[in-house]
């Protein structure tokens, strides 16, 4: 009773292929295989990224502005 036989399989077989026919299953599959792969590929780029950490920016909040780099500096209203 806990098993099923061959002739289970091949009429469960049979319904799936009369429901989706065979071209569909090709392209279900077909899709599968490129996510496998994408995955994979997604997989391998985040170990190189992860071997070369990118350099940290930083600012220094505490430095004042040049003269040079100041916009207000010349536009006072008269």
């Amino acid at each position: 009773m806990g098993s099923l036989s061959i002739w289970h399989w091949i009429v469960v077989i049979a319904v799936v292929l009369l429901l989706f026919g065979r071209g569909k299953i090709s392209d279900l599959m077909g899709d599968v295989a490129q996510g496998i792969k994408a995955f994979k590929k997604g997989m391998q780029d985040d170990e190189k990224t992860a071997e070369k950490p990118e350099p940290v920016k930083t600012l220094d909040h505490t430095a004042t502005p040049s003269p040079a780099t100041r916009s207000d500096v010349g536009s006072k209203a008269v």
